[in-house]
């Protein structure tokens, strides 16, 4: 419904309420961005009947928005959830879920190996909250098992672990774990590799900044997962305030349109690269589940028949210094980013970014050591890719 201010009115007024064209009943080719910090009502009887859920509307983007709705629902699909929820970081997604349901005396099991923050969130949910958390080695379904009690009421685990890319046997812990949810992160795998809740996960997690959208441009979160538990999530993300922006929420949906083809494209050259690099005489080791001296390779070729993703990690023969002079030797061409999933390839440093924050010991124990790289790959040649690693590698 447009609205339109009547002839004659003073400057201020026209100005103040303008911006609004005509109304028309053709449907944009494109979905349009909502960028409104809440929504008209009619009258009260239309607030009430949007509050209860008899109208189909928004209230205030907080709450929700077009926008929102849009690429949580995809996701949904292409997880075969039943209802999503985004937020403005991955982040954000996990926080809404334990706030939504956890509290005080509830344990929750959760991966040895994951993703830094996540196990700081937990650590801190520990001290602050009054929520028992057990770490064990997510592949030990015996240890998992073991760590079981009464009280727990959820699992946590990745998909493909970060940052050595370690595949989990989803199906193993589903039938271990019994009725204990189990939330995964498919931030690496997506949903074009691997469905988790095919292989009995409850929830599914994507920090989307990352392949969701996969353009380096967005800060985005999203969670899908049964219709009743991701309503209060909802109402979570709400309350504290995690809801992302409706621009960012419509990026990741135009990201989400090339998806498919993006991971076709650079698990292909993710292999080509690790074969490459396994190679070479000055790495140690290299990190990807599509290789067969991987930990995971056999669980890799069960779970991931359409490939293993674009992220692979290796050791680099003399540690800290090797990796600052292979990153200075890169330069701009493959530079040193703190994130992944992006349109260029990337390189970071776990034991200085994603798990700075846990010890070192902590680090050495889960095999992340000052040597250690992880690789991002991009959407570029496979073979001048190969070579710019090769000349940087060059001592």
């Amino acid at each position: 419904m447009t609205t339109e201010p009547s002839p004659g009115f003073n400057d201020a007024t026209i100005a103040a309420r303008g911006g609004w064209a005509p109304d028309f009943v053709t449907r944009p080719s494109a979905p349009p961005i909502y960028m409104t910090t809440a929504f008209d009502i009619e009258d009260l009887g239309q607030l009430e009947d949007i509050t209860t859920g008899a109208q189909t509307g928004y209230i205030y983007t907080r709450d929700g928005n077009p926008n929102h709705e849009a690429f949580a629902a995809d996701i949904a699909a292409l997880e075969g959830a039943e209802l999503g929820v985004v937020t403005a970081s991955g982040m954000g997604a996990i926080t809404a879920l334990l706030m939504a349901t956890l509290k005080a005396g509830d344990h929750v099991v959760a991966g040895r190996v994951l993703y830094g923050r996540t196990g700081q969130l937990l650590n801190h949910l520990a001290a602050s909250f009054g929520i028992e958390v057990t770490f064990v080695d997510i592949a030990d379904l015996t240890a998992v098992q073991t760590a079981i009690k009464s009280t727990t009421k959820l699992c946590i685990a990745e998909s493909l672990s970060n940052p050595l890319v370690e595949v989990t046997d989803l199906p193993g812990l589903a039938r271990v774990l019994g009725d204990v949810p189990l939330l995964v992160d498919n931030t690496f795998a997506t949903p074009c590799l691997l469905k988790p809740i095919t292989h009995g996960a409850t929830y599914v997690w994507h920090s989307a900044s990352k392949y969701l959208n996969g353009h380096g441009d967005v800060m985005l979160g999203v969670l899908v997962g049964p219709r009743l538990a991701m309503r209060k999530v909802r109402a979570m993300s709400s309350l504290y305030g995690l809801n992302s922006n409706p621009f960012e929420s419509w990026l990741g949906s135009r990201g989400l349109r090339t998806l498919p083809l993006r991971m076709e494209r650079v698990s292909k050259t993710a292999q080509s690269v690790a074969n490459a690099l396994s190679q070479h005489r000055v790495i140690e080791r290299v990190y990807y589940p599509g290789l067969p001296t991987h930990l995971t390779f056999e669980l890799a070729q069960r779970l991931l028949p359409h490939g293993c993703g674009g992220m692979l990690a290796f050791d680099l023969a003399g540690g800290r210094t090797a990796v600052d002079h292979f990153f200075r030797k890169l330069g701009e061409t493959i530079p040193f980013s703190p994130t992944l999933a992006d349109a260029r390839t990337t390189l970071s440093y776990p034991a200085g970014t994603s798990h700075k924050f846990i010890t070192a010991a902590e680090r050495a124990a889960y095999g992340i050591g000052d040597g250690l790289v992880r690789l991002s790959i991009g959407l570029e040649d496979a073979g001048d890719l190969i070579r710019e690693l090769q000349q940087a590698l060059v001592q």
